[in-house]
């Protein structure tokens, strides 16, 4: 099969980049698998397994996919596109605008807010990680997300690391942020490492007791969720979005409570490593997410829409942040 996968941004992601990284990874898969992978992504795009087209946001998609594609699996909304049969992952929480009717989303949680039952779960390919050390000593706790963004919760994180008498590692954001209006951590207890690609990130999972995930939005997927229990890391978040479902008991805790999560976070070795390492590697595995989207692509490619309707939120107006309690 050839298959074109297009996204608005550049390829390959050598830092944050969750979209980046998920089509990187699909696409490798799919040509182990022998498919013929085309990406059509953003300007000073390279890619050594696959032929990589530069995407004009100015010009017609039409004219831009290739006559020798089989399916066109897009990363973005598209409007008009006619030219060959296609799927559209949906990444993000888009608002209550209409979604295209072959709309896909990322876990079930996702779907189900949109009004929608076709999901994917995201995936991670393991050959990008150091080996995990389970019987590591594990030193402080871990963030993992783009601090920037308010629904993350940083400020939550390192309350519960803080309440909890743990250090915390903070990737993906500095002490001194000014991109969200001027933020700046004195609490030395918590060290920020910027934005980091995997091998640095393998480093600091490897010794870490927990993953602090205390979003306050319905949070679509979470690469960080199961990059962090691949390297036998619990999860301790908030009970929202997708993270009931990809965080059962035995590796990890929800709470809305930033003491109830420092009282567990305080017995994190509690959590059985090898659990979380085995139920990563094998419900998150790039080889089951690349099978489901095979499955979709000839769905669509015998005629049939992914959804009887166009899938939109279900929640006109759901609340900016969600609960955060003492």
């Amino acid at each position: 099969m050839n298959i074109l996968i297009v996204n608005n941004t550049p390829i390959p992601a050598t830092k944050y980049g969750g979209t980046e990284r998920i089509i990187w990874w699909l696409g490798r898969e799919l040509n182990r698998l022998g498919h013929q992978i085309t990406y059509l992504v953003g300007e000073g795009s390279s890619c050594p397994f696959a032929r990589a087209l530069i995407y004009d946001p100015a010009k017609d998609l039409n004219q831009q996919v290739p006559d020798d594609i089989d399916v066109v699996h897009f990363q973005f909304q598209v409007q008009d596109f006619t030219k060959k049969p296609y799927i559209i992952t949906v990444h993000n929480n888009p608002g209550g605008a209409g979604l295209d009717i072959n709309s896909v989303f990322v876990s079930a949680n996702h779907a189900r807010r949109h009004g929608s039952t076709v999901f994917v779960h995201n995936a991670i390919d393991t050959a990008d990680y150091q080996l995990p050390d389970l019987d590591k000593k594990r030193t402080h706790a871990h963030f993992l997300a783009k601090a920037a963004w308010r629904v993350k919760n940083v400020k939550g994180a390192i309350d519960v690391a803080t309440l909890s008498g743990n250090k915390l590692v903070v990737l993906g954001g500095t002490r001194l942020n000014l991109k969200m209006g001027l933020r700046f951590t004195p609490n030395l207890n918590v060290w920020f490492k910027g934005m980091v690609g995997d091998t640095e990130k393998s480093v600091v999972m490897n010794a870490s007791k927990a993953l602090l995930f205390p979003v306050l939005w319905h949070e679509p997927f979470g690469i960080a969720i199961i990059e962090s229990l691949y390297f036998g890391c619990p999860v301790l978040g908030t009970p929202y979005g997708s993270l009931p479902e990809l965080v059962p008991p035995e590796a990890g805790f929800l709470s809305a409570s930033r003491s109830e999560l420092a009282e567990v976070l305080r017995n994190a070795g509690s959590f059985n490593k090898k659990y979380c390492h085995q139920y990563a590697a094998d419900n998150f595995n790039i080889a089951k997410m690349a099978g489901g989207y095979l499955a979709l692509y000839h769905k669509v490619l015998n005629g049939e829409a992914l959804n009887p309707v166009k899938p939109g939120l279900v929640d006109a107006a759901p609340p900016k942040y969600l609960p955060w309690n003492n």
